[in-house]
């Protein structure tokens, strides 16, 4: 039996616990006997004093192994891409179909959008039908008949990091590079992949905003890949603006339905191939990324990685015509505003997190846990930064329903860039880290 003050005690003193304590302490936590204050106290004392690499490893396997976990038969082992969250971030939708038209199993498991970023699940429940909840049997079974899945996270799949990440977010305890990296590998381990490629987003529109702490985020997840035993591969990526021209659900669903026609947004389209290349490669079917980005590059144009996207959705429901009708079968919301700019020059800069701000409070995202989503309301990003742009000129043009939160939306937008004499597109893909 853990003693939960010494315990406490023992990190708020800078020692090392071994990995029997951490995996007791989880237990005793998850059965509810260690209360919420004293978990929070050690959160704090662990956010303060850190955790070892011999820690963390314990506590993400403790985590991991604290409910069920994904089992596909042996000889299939299958690759997941996470990322970091994002403003107008679809590269999942693409991703899975495109990887597995290049011969890799994907099994990618999904969550919904979590506070200015949008939510894979929540994108893909914009089409009609689509079922985006599979059950373990269900997952395993469509990733060995059709080569990829998507569902979302099974609160059976690695619970007590639920628990551990609900305190997290009410005692200041997020911002803390090993409590990050063990909430993400806990619940791919459960997910059952093999190995891992980490879209770890920069800039305005990331929780990360600096650099640096991406770099650190971004090797702290492949470190502890390695030491689990898992193979992994982190793309540090910008995210100064909305990525592609949508943000918006069902929108970009149809961004995303364009990239795999070979017809996408050029920024979309360049960070899905240098992800999928990644993904490629470490589930072994090339001799290196820039093979893998070549192979994800001609299932684009060859029209494999739309054939396996239709494929997929119709294992899980969904109404394939959206494919060949997008318009139709995805609409947007009938009212239109458009945001221009007040001055000429070049875009130089997007408060991007304002962006991802303005979609909720259209709809488009959660205020609370209850609020339903409005799959319709989009916003479009007319100029991206270092484009030329005179007075008057068009930046956004806003799809919406009226609403309480629509005059504070477009007023998000309005103050949501900056036009300057000078400015120089951001790099897409900034650093890899392996």
């Amino acid at each position: 039996m853990i003693d939960p003050i010494r315990f406490i005690e023992d990190k708020r003193n800078g020692q090392e616990h071994t990995a029997e304590q951490l995996g007791d302490f989880v237990k005793a936590f998850q059965k509810g006997e260690i209360p919420d204050y004293q978990a929070s106290a050690w959160l704090m004392a662990a956010f303060l004093r850190g955790l070892s690499e011999k820690e963390l490893e314990a506590f993400t396997l403790a985590l991991a192994s604290s409910g069920r976990v994904v089992n596909f038969p042996q000889g299939l082992a299958c690759v997941d891409k996470h990322s970091t969250g994002g403003v107008g971030d679809k590269t999942s939708l693409v991703l899975v179909p495109l990887v597995a038209a290049c011969g890799a199993r994907v099994a990618k498991l999904s969550g919904r959008g979590l506070g200015f970023t949008g939510g894979t699940v929540d994108k893909l429940e914009s089409i009609a039908g689509f079922r985006a909840h599979l059950s373990m049997a269900e997952f395993v079974s469509q990733v060995e008949r059709i080569g990829c899945a998507i569902s979302g996270h099974s609160g059976d799949l690695a619970p007590a990091e639920k628990r551990f990440y609900e305190l997290r977010d009410v005692t200041g305890t997020i911002p803390s590079i090993p409590l990050i990296a063990s909430s993400i590998l806990s619940k791919k381990l459960a997910g059952g992949s093999r190995a891992f490629v980490f879209d770890v987003k920069t800039g305005s529109g990331a929780f990360m905003r600096s650099l640096d702490e991406s770099r650190a985020l971004a090797r702290q997840l492949v470190n502890l890949s390695g030491s689990l035993g898992r193979k992994s591969m982190a793309l540090i990526s910008g995210m100064d603006q909305p990525l592609g021209r949508w943000v918006g659900n069902a929108a970009e669903v149809r961004e995303a339905i364009s990239v795999l026609k070979n017809s996408g947004p050029t920024d979309t389209t360049f960070l899905c191939t240098s992800l999928g290349g990644a993904m490629t490669f470490l589930a072994g079917g090339v001799s290196n990324p820039v093979e893998g980005e070549k192979l994800c590059a001609e299932a684009l144009k060859n029209g494999t990685a739309l054939e396996r996207f239709r494929l997929l959705l119709e294992a899980q429901g969904a109404e394939s015509s959206c494919i060949d009708f997008p318009e139709e079968m995805l609409p947007l919301s009938p009212e239109q505003t458009v945001i221009r700019s007040k001055s000429g020059g070049k875009i130089s800069s997007f408060k991007t997190n304002e962006v991802g701000t303005a979609l909720r409070h259209l709809g488009g995202g959660r205020q609370r846990k209850e609020d339903t989503i409005d799959h319709g309301v989009a916003i479009e990003v007319m100029a991206k930064i270092g484009d030329e742009i005179n007075p008057g000129d068009p930046v956004f043009t806003v799809y919406h329903r009226r609403g309480a939160g629509t005059e504070t939306a477009l007023d998000l937008l309005e103050d949501a860039f900056t036009v300057s004499r000078e400015a120089t597109a951001p790099s897409i893909v900034i650093e890899v880290v392996d």
